[in-house]
């Protein structure tokens, strides 16, 4: 069943669950390393432990001194990784359908919830089929969409045979947009449900804007900061971001650009915009304060399958101007709390950016209202809902199993 939510969210209404599951979730990305997949899979992992769940963290090791995790309810299980070409600080899995076999042979889940569709994502799908266990999986990133900006749009066609292939043998995959699962759903994706993501209002709220940040930006008070928080890289659209900027410094030379984040481009990128400040990669707090300190946010990103930095900037009272497109499309309401530029059109995109650095009441009006909105996307309702999805999944499983709880141990595999 689906319901609306008062922000016209549109999510799957499943029951949470009512007993205690043991959940194994296959991930090849997860924090310290710094991306909007590994964030959101903590926070569900999180949610999911704190609702009293059994939760079995399979993960790359990360590096040589990475180490397993234990705790009560909660067990990280360390697999080989190589790291991923221009991302290093990346690590993707190996093949490693026989060590889950025996793994869970041994420590059998009532569920397998694979996160990412690498090399680990699909051993641990092969594992899981062999054993008859219940699987579900998450549409998070796209990857036939990224092959476009790499030179090899040759391989899209096989890519998305990939990922249908992947998906459609689990019971369930889960999208984080309506706009998402009706794509997929026309290219052949099967057994769709939308849950929605969530952001951490207490982390990212306009009282972190500091003063004393932007003096070291060095700019006035009353001086624009436009604000750009991603990945340096090519699916980022990047060219229309330079545009932008580029526009808004003919009206207004005062105004700076600030990048957060890093990435192959960035080099490039310095040289376009050589009085940008980048500020490099920045966590917690100190993320939380960048976002409030700036006035305007961009994001070009024509890739996303949701877009974190979307409600991470609306949380922070900036008004945001985006492609109608992922978590934008899903959230702002163009002129009342953002501005949406239709998809891929930059002569648009400018105009827009150009339009809202000039309208400072605009602006403000906007940031307040998307705070407002972003108020409304708590995490707990989102992890309720990947919970309901999960139970669904055991439900209808092929051969229902329960046996005596048993921890698993610490290490790697």
């Amino acid at each position: 069943m689906k319901h609306d939510t008062p922000d016209g969210i549109l999510v799957d209404n499943y029951p949470a669950a009512h007993r205690s599951l043991r959940i194994a979730f296959v991930t090849e990305t997860y924090p310290p390393e710094v991306n909007g997949v590994a964030m959101t899979i903590a926070r569900i992992v999180e949610g999911l432990h704190a609702r009293n769940h059994d939760v079995q963290l399979i993960r790359p090791r990360q590096d040589a001194n990475d180490s397993a995790e234990t705790a009560v309810r909660f067990h990280e299980v360390l697999m080989r990784g190589l790291p991923i070409p221009r991302y290093p600080n990346l690590r993707m899995g190996v093949p490693s359908k026989k060590a889950l076999v025996q793994l869970w042979s041994v420590h059998r889940p009532d569920v397998v919830h694979i996160a990412t569709e690498g090399a680990l994502g699909w051993s641990a799908l092969q594992a899981a089929t062999h054993l008859k266990l219940p699987v579900c999986s998450d549409f998070r990133t796209n990857f036939h969409a990224y092959s476009r900006h790499y030179g090899i749009g040759w391989l899209y066609k096989p890519i998305m045979a990939y990922l249908r292939k992947f998906h459609n043998r689990t019971q369930n995959t889960m999208v984080p947009t309506e706009a998402l699962r009706r794509d997929l759903e026309a290219g052949g994706f099967k057994n769709l449900t939308v849950v929605s993501r969530g952001v951490d209002t207490k982390q990212f709220t306009p009282l972190r804007r500091s003063q004393a940040l932007r003096e070291q930006w060095g700019v006035a008070p009353d001086d624009l900061v436009v604000l750009y928080v991603g990945r340096i890289a090519p699916e980022k659209n990047l060219p229309a971001l330079i545009a932008a900027f580029e526009a808004i410094s003919q009206k207004d030379a005062r105004a700076k650009l600030v990048v957060v984040g890093s990435g192959p481009q960035q080099e490039e990128l310095q040289q376009r915009l050589p009085q940008a400040i980048f500020a490099g990669q920045r966590k917690g707090e100190d993320l939380a304060a960048h976002y409030a300190s700036g006035d305007l946010f961009l994001f070009p990103s024509l890739t996303e399958t949701f877009g974190n930095v979307t409600t991470e900037a609306m949380a922070s009272g900036l008004a945001v101007l985006a492609f109608n497109y992922a978590a934008a499309a899903q959230l702002i309401r163009s002129g009342e709390n953002g501005m949406l530029a239709p998809m891929d059109d930059t002569a648009a995109f400018v105009q827009a950016a150009a339009s809202l650095a000039a309208d400072l009441q605009g602006r403000r009006r906007m940031g307040e209202a998307a705070c407002q909105t972003a108020s409304a996307l708590d995490w707990s309702s989102i992890v309720a809902r990947f919970e309901g999805v999960l139970d669904s999944v055991i439900h209808r499983a092929e051969v229902p199993y329960r046996s005596p709880i048993v921890g698993v141990r610490q290490g790697a595999v």
